[in-house]
């Protein structure tokens, strides 16, 4: 996500990191590179141009070039000045007193309209402990009905359609009516995805939400459009004016035009972000954190909430007595890889960490999540004994879990001894912080 940006952003600090202090061309040099690095990744012109006057009068009004830390400014004012550019802070959902609150999606073809439905049902559903319901108002496009209730049946939400009928008016009349007999407390409207110059299309959405009333109404919007997302917003805003926008795709948008551009031409909040393909992959979009995923400063807080959803915390007190008593077995590491899986890729989790020029180190690092796979077949070729008891594993014993597991006794024999590195540092680390009150946020790191 945004990884041209981010190298971009890595390299620029990376230059000025090391001066004493910065020269009024040092600064003009940042300002021009800044500039590029906006443009080439597709951000609308006024928006850096607006950008960069601000960034500029900060760093002067705050005497950077006099300062013995110009780096750090440096960053904080850019860091400051892009969290404006993103909304400033998190928009959150509004509920309405009297149930069920009325969420309206519309959108183009294609921009993962009934998808996103289902994700923030589900986030409403986890974060919130609502009973979401769905309207299936699309008609048009084939199976999106039988998409929408095959995705729903994952987490639990009911969905209303009506199989003989052609009038998605009248069919989110009577879904709201009937959703409102179950006592849903939210009531997600997925309706057609349409082209801004299909007037027939466009009023048909503006007659739903005359007739509906919805409490918000939510544009999804494909971040890969770069600039032309911020045209089609434009032009939804002027036939219907929604409240805010989910962008989707995030986790294959390597530049970030689109979520750069949105907010500060539109001003209507981004509100969620689809950042993967599995229906827990949608996050309620915070500017701040997604300011400081960009400039390369991670995002560990997004990191430790969606590691605290995965933890039960009495498995996560009998690790933590394991670590401290040296009795950490493969159990317990197979367990740590299988949640670590649930946060997603190696990648992602390592972008999320506040590691400076992670992109070049991506390079030289092996993140491929098969490398996970093989580890976790080793382990499942092993006996219970041998799983508990790791130095029960002699020269026969390896063969027999390579040939299970389908790798070599050279990669037994490494993920031996990488095992009993990890013990023993585990050992180390638990020895200066547990009697302290040390907690760990990541157990079996």
């Amino acid at each position: 996500m945004f990884e041209f940006l981010t190298s971009k952003f890595e390299d620029l600090f990376f230059k000025i990191k090391n001066k004493g202090k910065l020269s009024p061309k040092d600064l003009d040099d940042s300002l021009r590179e800044i500039k590029l690095i906006l443009l080439e990744a597709d951000v609308n012109f006024v928006v850096v141009k607006e950008f960069l006057e601000k960034v500029k009068q900060k760093a002067l009004g705050e005497n950077i070039l006099e300062s013995l830390t110009p780096f750090q400014q440096v960053v904080k004012i850019v860091n400051d000045e892009m969290i404006n550019m993103l909304g400033g802070s998190s928009s959150l959902i509004n509920f309405s007193q009297r149930i069920p609150t009325i969420i309206m999606l519309v959108g183009l073809q294609g921009s993962g309209k009934t998808t996103a439905s289902v994700k923030l049902a589900g986030l409403l559903k986890s974060k919130y402990a609502r009973k979401v319901s769905l309207i299936a108002a699309d008609i048009y496009r084939p199976a999106a009905i039988l998409q929408l209730i095959d995705y729903s049946k994952k987490i639990g939400c009911e969905v209303y359609h009506e199989e003989n009928t052609e009038d998605p008016v009248l069919i989110s009349i009577n879904g709201i009516d009937a959703l409102r007999k179950t006592a849903s407390d939210v009531v997600i409207i997925d309706t057609a995805g349409r082209l801004q110059i299909d007037t027939y299309m466009m009023n048909e959405i503006v007659e739903i939400k005359n007739k509906v009333k919805p409490h918000q109404i939510y544009l999804v919007v494909d971040s890969m459009s770069g600039q032309e997302a911020v045209n089609v917003a434009k032009e939804f805003n002027s036939k219907i004016e929604y409240d805010g926008i989910i962008l989707t795709k995030l986790d294959s948008d390597s530049r970030g035009g689109a979520a750069l551009s949105i907010n500060h031409v539109i001003k209507k909040p981004i509100k969620f972000v689809s950042t993967g393909e599995k229906i827990e992959d949608f996050d309620i979009f915070y500017p701040d954190r997604m300011a400081s995923r960009i400039l390369g400063m991670g995002d560990i807080l997004t990191l430790i909430e969606k590691t605290e959803k995965l933890i039960d915390e009495k498995k996560a007190k009998e690790l933590e007595e394991k670590i401290y008593k040296s009795e950490l077995n493969f159990e317990d590491f197979v367990d740590q890889l299988k949640s670590v899986k649930k946060l997603g890729s190696l990648e992602k989790i390592f972008s999320m960490l506040p590691i400076m020029g992670k992109n070049k180190a991506l390079k030289d690092i092996n993140l491929d999540d098969r490398q996970i796979d093989k580890i976790e077949a080793i382990i499942n070729s092993m006996t219970i004994e041998e799983r508990r008891n790791p130095e029960l594993i002699n020269g026969s014993r390896k063969k027999r879990i390579a040939d299970g597991s389908g790798t070599t006794v050279n990669d037994v024999n490494k993920l031996l001894k990488q095992f009993e590195n990890t013990r023993q540092l585990l050992k180390q680390f638990t020895g200066g912080f547990n009697k302290k009150g040390f907690k760990f946020p990541f157990p079996g790191f």
